[in-house]
Formats: structure tokens, C-alpha cells, sequence
């Protein structure tokens, strides 16, 4: 007899579509023999792991035999101090993504519904629609605005009901790069119902240099139902380690934290980012790198006629003016890999993670001969 497992399962999971993550590398040489293969489609550091990160991951492995701290003690007293915050407002995550399914499936599931962007990061959706609730997208801003595709805050209150129970904001946004400022984006925290939590993801903060970009977790104090989500895997370059980290009040996290799988971060994840959150010459370093590689692509796409949605992470979305996904296979075929977004409803944008001025000149000349 021949079980259909799917018919099995959930109503969620049996209309779900897996996230879809950037190409690795060893599978494009795998299905071309290419030799070398230049990455930049998950938005990760181009310069390599933090160097005390590193070093502090490596001396963990003698210790590999053991389970790791399932509290993650000396992290998070880390984290709460430099943050101003108490120990029990800190969850630590396989990654911020980890927190936020926390966060779904502690307070999501049928007859209930979550309020999020359109074209903001595929996970709300998908960690929404896995605990059987309604995701409700908001439509973004137009393409005209001053901030496009970017999100409509009103738009999004319009959606919030007497069953929302979470809202999912990204700031910056991925896969877009845009951005909310602090005044309006205090505004709308503040006209959510304080029983409807909201998810400030800000994953790519760290890069940010606008004048105007707010810090969610200064308003932790102002907002009990608040969460600030942040990550290792990005400007720390720390992605295959998987640390990330919740910050909210002490009550919201004993919530989530009743939902936390045990263990759920490594031992050398917990020290590398331990020792990462001390590694300022390479988050400046980092962000120098990010600051010039964008305007490397900005000058560019303004030599080749194309226009970009302004982004202040370390990613830029561009319009190649016909399909991504046709230009994003062509683009393979030279070794290079980048990410089309039409999963994001941005069917002729690419998404380009800033990589090393040699990594975006190669870029740029892929992307050149493929338009010609």
C-alpha cells in the first residue's frame, strides 16, 4: 500500500512551500565543472568569519563530546549587558530565524492571524502558514514612492484584527533594502493593540548607517510586546554556526522561550559569538567594505540604464528589465551566483549580495555580458 504522507499531515504544511535558499557553490560545480564560482546570493559577509569568532569557535572543539550550556549563560549575560537589559530578557536562537519561529509557534495557530509586508522575508509567511494561521501580506509601497516596494505601515494597521496576535516587520527588509525610519516606525508600534506581539527582525542592522535608522531596542522599555531579533550570520559572518538572539521583556521571553528546542545552539556558535561581539576593527572593516561595494553597484547600474531599490544592507535588488530567473541562469553559467526574487513577487529583480571589489567587478561583468 502506498501511504501520500502529504494528505497526512496539517492543512498548513500540506499547502506550504519550502524556503528556497541562495545556490551553494558546491552545486554549481557539481552541475557545470566550474573551477571558480564567485557567491553572493544569501547576503553573507564576503570577508570571512570574525577572526575572534573564529579563534573562539576552534577552541571549543576539543569539547565537541559534551552537550553545550542548553542556557547559553555566559552569551547571554554578554548580550543583556551590552544591551543594558536583564539576563531573562535575552532567547538565543539557531539563528534570529529560530527566535522567530519561537515566536510563531508560541502564539500562532487556526483561527488566528499574523500581519506582515509584501516582499518582506519568505519565513513569516512560511512559519505562519505551518501552525495552521492566516498570513495577511500588506501591500508595499509603489514603485514610485520615494521608498519602493518598501512598507506601508498603514496599510499593514488596516490588516491587524481582533485575531492578529503577531506582526512581522524587517527593517532593514529583505530582499528589498528598504528601510523604516524612527518616527514612523515608533508611530506604528505604538498604535498596535499591546496585546499583539510585534517582531522587529533587524537582521542587517549592524550595516546601517542612516542618520534616521532607528534601534528597537531602545523602545524595549516603552513596548512590552516587542521583540528585536539579531543575528550572527551576517556582518559577524558567523552564518554556518547558526547563533542568533530575541531580545523583549522578561514576560514575552518566558513565553517563547517555553517553546525553545534544548540546546538548540552549538558550543562553538556560543563562543565564537561570544568573542564576535568584541571584534570592532572587523565589523568597521566590514562595513567600509559594504559602503564602497554599493557604490560600485550604483554607479554601475547607472552606466548599464538600470534602476535599483534603495537599500541600506549589505544586498542590493536590481531590475534587469526581463526575467530574473533567465538572467540569474545565464549569470550561473559564468560563475556567478546571485538571487532572482520572483518567489518575492519581484519577478525582473535580482538580489546581490556586496561582496569584495574583485567579487563585484565579476559580478558586474556577468550581469553586463548577459543584458548585452
Amino acid at each position: 500500500m502506498v501511504i501520500d504522507f502529504l494528505l497526512r499531515a496539517t492543512d498548513g504544511v500540506q499547502g506550504l512551500q519550502p524556503y528556497i535558499p541562495g545556490k551553494p557553490v558546491e552545486a554549481l560545480q557539481r552541475e557545470l565543472g566550474l573551477e571558480r564560482i564567485v557567491k553572493l546570493a544569501s547576503n553573507e559577509n564576503p570577508l570571512g568569519p570574525s577572526p575572534l569568532g573564529r579563534a573562539a569557535a576552534t577552541g571549543e572543539c576539543d569539547g565537541l563530546n559534551w552537550y553545550p550550556d542548553d542556557v547559553g549563560f555566559r552569551l547571554k549575560q554578554k548580550l543583556a549587558g551590552q544591551y543594558g537589559l536583564a539576563f531573562e530578557q535575552v532567547t538565543l536562537g539557531a539563528g534570529s530565524s529560530d527566535v522567530i519561529d519561537m515566536v510563531a509557534r508560541s502564539f500562532l495557530g487556526p483561527g488566528r492571524n499574523a500581519v506582515y509586508a509584501a516582499h518582506s522575508f519568505a519565513m513569516y509567511a512560511i512559519y505562519t502558514q505551518a501552525t495552521g494561521a492566516e498570513g495577511r501580506a500588506a501591500a508595499a509601497l509603489p514603485p514610485d514612492d520615494a521608498m519602493p516596494y518598501g512598507h506601508d505601515l498603514d496599510a499593514m494597521a488596516a490588516l491587524i484584527d481582533d485575531d492578529t496576535r503577531v506582526v512581522f516587520i524587517a527593517n532593514p527588509n529583505n530582499p528589498t533594502g528598504t528601510w523604516l525610519d524612527a518616527d514612523a516606525l515608533y508611530s506604528f508600534i505604538e498604535s498596535v493593540p499591546p496585546d499583539v506581539v510585534v517582531v522587529l527582525d533587524e537582521a542587517y542592522t549592524e550595516y546601517v548607517t542612516e542618520p534616521a535608522f532607528p534601534d528597537g531596542i531602545e523602545w524595549l522599555a516603552d513596548f512590552p510586546n516587542l521583540i528585536v531579533t539579531r543575528t550572527f550570520s551576517k556582518i559577524y559572518g558567523l552564518a554556518a554556526l547558526r547563533v542568533g538572539y530575541g531580545l523583549a521583556s522578561a514576560e514575552l521571553t518566558a513565553v517563547i522561550n517555553r517553546v525553545r528546542h534544548p540546546f538548540n545552539v552549538n558550543a562553538p556558535a556560543l563562543a565564537a559569538a561570544e568573542a564576535a561581539l568584541d571584534d570592532a576593527a572587523f565589523i568597521a572593516r566590514s562595513r567600509d567594505n559594504n559602503a564602497a561595494g554599493m557604490r560600485q553597484y550604483l554607479d554601475a547600474f547607472e552606466r548599464l540604464g538600470l534602476s535599483s531599490i534603495p537599500s541600506v544592507g549589505n544586498f542590493v535588488c536590481v531590475d534587469v528589465g526581463r526575467s530574473g530567473s533567465e538572467v540569474f541562469d545565464e549569470m550561473l553559467r559564468l560563475g556567478v551566483i546571485v538571487r532572482p526574487v520572483g518567489n518575492y513577487q519581484l519577478p525582473n529583480h535580482l538580489r546581490i549580495t556586496i561582496g569584495t571589489p574583485e567579487e563585484n567587478t565579476t559580478c558586474i561583468a556577468a550581469l553586463e555580458q548577459c543584458l548585452r
